[in-house]
Order: structure tokens, then C-alpha cells, then sequence
């Protein structure tokens, strides 16, 4: 981590935590893929419905998650052993109180929100069906999830992103053999879907506890730290604000659009056909984007553990090399959608008004991805640093600040077109959010240099040298 050449380093940690994702991904992916050739435009769209709900109960992965995995880089970079077991025993505390508090009241109004997410608009009646049975399957089972996310980001965070990967890939390839068997070969359809993904998450939450289990982990799951931590619970949920707020502002985000799909369109077809092509989008979309978040999950560790110990050289230089790899990772994701949108449609539906509607979303959706590679960089960097009201603001600047006003008031500007209005909104909230991105990344970038300039390297450096270090470069 202090030494290492940076590039082999990165790709040390982002090939497991590239995997993990990709595969995890493939949860959603598989199921969309299953469900739209075998139960129809109905069905996807109902699980499109579903992204709201999934990505609030999903927000508070990251809250707890991220924050925590910071907290043990920065800890295990200033040699405290202490901070990162407990950053570790409450991380699993509190995934287990998150299951017994968020989910039930969730669980209690699926219905209600899912009518005034769209389902209750201008979507057939089908539409709201599926979205209301796959949910009340899979909301009670969420936290084992939660639990199976938050260490694997443990385990990436004390240098073990081999094990971290292992425990995804159980509950994938799980999912991806339970799929067909549960929708087709036993007719559950939406149904089986759920079920699969229950037992996948189940067997990956195991596999994460074996792993600390055994006694073989950089730091220890004791049972006595098994708990909440005073002072160390306000640190973590601090740096964990910003995913979780980029994340609560996404669910927001599809709710908006889902609604102004209903809302918009001239007919209950026409409005499920928009619904639908809005999850084929976002699903394609989340698995082009695998490669750029696999460079951020695997640059943070190490940002973050020479940010613990004082060596601001070597933070700039992780900082640069993952602005350039994500640079190539984003036009990736704009590019594969844009050219080759209609065969990437087909994969998930049949139904020819759908084919037509995401072709259409993933081209204007994804044209210009290829602009936010300095506002996602620049979101992890903070996080990284433990610098949560930064990354908060850089990460809800795109979803909120730009996008929700826009998803809004574009259709009322265009009353002749207001679907494509409510598309056009998304290429316009790259392209500002990659300007305002602008100004706070020049002015960290000078106070990391002042930092180096100020701070020895930790091989010369002293604790006291490196706190005055990170207090120079604007801590």
C-alpha cells in the first residue's frame, strides 16, 4: 500500500471488487433477462417499478458499508488495530438493526408507494401486480444482503479483495442456476425471480461470515465489539452520508422519471412500453458502468491508507492514475449503449413497442456518460479522505441539484415531445455537473501539493509530522 507501483496495485483491488460487482450485477441483469422473454412487457416494467424501493432499502448499504471500509484503511494506515475491529463489529451490528427497523415499515407500505411511483398512473394493471409480488418476497430477506455487501467492503478495505469476491460469486452463480429453474421449469415467473435472488444473498452473507469466521482476516470480528461505538458510529455514517445521499437521490431520480412516464404518456401501453424501456436502460446502464465504479472501489483503499499515513505524493499520484483509467471507463459506457442500443434492447424483451422505446432511452440516455469521469473520481476521493461534506455535495450535484429539476420542467418546455423532454434531461445533467466539478477538484489538487511539500514520507515521517501534514493540505 505505501510502496507498491500504483498500477498493479489498483488492479490488485479493482479486478475482485470489477468481478464482484459485474456479478452481483448479474443479479439484476439475469432476472430482467429471464422475466422479460418469459413473463412479458407487463413484468419488466413492474420490476422497473421496483428500483425505487430497491435503491432506498439499497442506500443504506453504502451508509454503513463505505464508512466503514474507510474507517478501517485510515485505521490500519495509522497502525490502529483497535478503531478498525470496531469499525468492523459495528458495521455487522448495524446491518442486523437495519433489518429489524427499515425493512418492515417498507415492507408494510409496498403498495401505496408503489401506485405513486407510477404504478397508480397511466401503466396497466399487470404493471403494478408484478412489482408488488417480487417486492414482498425479497424486502424481507434484504438485510442478508446488506450484510453480505458490508463485509465484502470490509475485507476490500483491510487488503483482502480476493476473499471479498469470492463471497459474491457464490450468490451469483447461484442466482444465475436458480433463475431459469424457478421462473420456467416451475412457473413461478416474478416469483422465482425473488426466490433465486433470497437463496443467492443467503449463501454469499455465509460465505462472508466463514470468511471471518476462520480467524485468517487483517482484522478480527470479535463479538464483543459486536456493537454501536459512541464517537466511531458518527465518523462512519459521516463518510457514508454522501453514497447513501447519492444513492436516496437516484431512488428519487426513478421515481421521478417513472412518474413522468405515466404521467406523460397518451395511453397505459405507451406509458408501460416507457416504463420498461427505463429499466432495460438502467440496467444496461449499470453494467457498462461496472468497469469505472471498479476502478473507484479499488483506488479508495489506497488513497485512503496513505492519506492515514501522511504520504500526499503518493494520494495525488492514485488520484491521477484513477482520473485517467475512469476517463476510459466512461466512454466505454457511452459508446457500447449508443451503437449498439437496438441488439442490447432484444436482449431483454420481445415485445416490439418496448424494443422501440429502449433503443431510443439507451441512445439519448447514455450520449454523453462519456463527460462525468472528474465528478466520480472526485466523489471518492473525498470519501476516501474521510472528507464526507465534499463528496456529498460533488455526488448529489449530477442526480439532484442538475437532474430532478430538469426531469421536471423539460416536459413542460417541450408540450409537443415531453417523453423525449423527460429523456433529454439525463445528457444535460452530465455535461453541467462535469463543468461545477471543475472548480473544487483545482483547488484540492493544491492543497494535496502544499500537503506534500509540508509532509515528510512516512518512512521519515512521525505521527505528529503526519497530522500536521494533513492539517496543511485542507483535512
Amino acid at each position: 500500500m505505501e510502496t507498491g507501483r500504483l498500477l498493479p496495485l489498483l488492479w490488485k483491488f479493482a479486478w475482485p471488487s470489477l468481478a464482484t460487482m459485474t456479478l452481483n450485477m448479474l443479479y439484476n441483469v439475469v432476472d430482467r433477462v429471464y422475466i422479460g422473454h418469459g413473463c412479458g412487457a407487463d413484468a419488466i416494467a413492474g420490476l422497473a417499478l421496483t428500483f425505487p424501493v430497491m435503491m432506498v432499502l439499497g442506500a443504506f448499504g453504502p451508509l454503513i458499508g463505505v464508512g466503514s471500509g474507510t474507517v478501517i484503511s485510515i485505521a490500519l494506515g495509522a497502525k490502529d488495530h483497535e478503531t478498525a475491529e470496531k469499525a468492523l463489529g459495528q458495521c455487522v451490528a448495524l446491518k442486523l438493526l437495519m433489518g429489524v427497523t427499515v425493512a418492515p415499515v417498507i415492507f408494510l407500505l409496498l403498495e401505496p408507494i408503489l401506485r405513486a411511483t407510477g404504478g397508480g398512473g397511466r401503466l396497466t394493471d399487470g404493471t403494478l401486480a408484478a412489482g408488488v409480488r417480487y417486492l414482498r418476497i425479497v424486502v424481507p430477506f434484504n438485510f442478508l444482503a446488506h450484510l453480505a455487501f458490508g463485509l465484502s467492503a470490509c475485507m476490500r478495505a483491510e487488503g483482502s479483495p480476493i476473499p471479498a469476491m469470492r463471497c459474491m460469486v457464490v450468490g451469483a452463480v447461484l442466482n444465475i442456476v436458480l433463475d431459469p429453474v424457478l421462473i420456467f421449469v416451475c412457473g413461478w415467473g416474478v416469483s422465482g425471480a425473488a426466490w433465486a435472488t433470497n437463496v443467492a444473498m443467503t449463501a454469499s452473507c455465509l460465505v462472508a461470515l466463514g470468511h471471518y469466521a476462520r480467524g485468517r482476516s487483517v482484522v478480527r470480528l470479535r463479538l464483543s465489539r459486536i456493537r454501536v461505538h459512541g464517537r466511531l458510529l458518527v465518523r462512519v455514517l459521516s463518510i457514508g452520508l454522501a453514497p447513501f445521499l447519492m444513492q436516496l437521490s437516484g431512488s428519487t431520480i426513478n421515481f421521478s422519471l417513472n412518474h413522468a412516464f405515466a404521467k406523460w404518456s397518451p395511453s397505459a401501453a405507451v406509458g408501460t412500453a416507457q416504463v420498461a424501456a427505463f429499466g432495460i436502460f438502467h440496467t444496461a446502464m449499470m453494467l457498462f458502468f461496472m468497469p469505472s465504479m471498479g476502478i473507484q472501489h479499488g483506488i479508495g483503499p489506497i488513497i485512503g491508507y496513505n492519506w492515514g499515513a501522511g504520504n500526499f505524493r503518493r494520494v495525488r499520484r492514485a488520484w491521477d492514475l484513477s482520473f485517467l483509467l475512469t476517463c476510459g471507463a466512461v466512454a466505454f459506457a457511452s459508446a457500447m449503449p449508443v451503437v449498439f442500443a437496438p441488439w442490447i434492447a432484444r436482449c431483454f424483451a420481445d415485445d416490439p413497442d418496448v424494443l422501440r422505446a429502449g433503443t431510443f432511452a439507451l441512445r439519448v440516455g447514455n450520449c454523453m456518460i462519456w463527460c462525468i469521469a472528474l465528478n466520480v473520481s472526485a466523489s471518492t476521493y473525498f470519501q476516501s479522505v474521510g472528507r464526507p461534506r465534499t463528496a456529498i455535495l460533488l455526488s448529489l450535484l449530477r442526480q439532484v441539484v442538475v437532474l430532478l429539476p430538469c426531469v421536471w420542467l423539460l416536459p413542460l418546455m417541450m408540450p409537443s415531445r415531453p417523453l423525449l423532454g423527460t429523456w433529454m434531461a439525463l445528457p444535460i445533467s452530465d455535461f453541467v455537473a462535469f463543468l461545477a466539478t471543475i472548480p473544487p477538484v483545482v483547488l484540492e489538487r493544491r492543497a494535496l501539493a502544499r500537503g506534500a511539500i509540508a509532509g515528510n514520507q512516512p518512512s521519515q515521517a512521525s505521527s505528529a509530522d503526519a497530522r500536521r501534514a494533513r492539517t496543511a493540505s485542507g483535512a
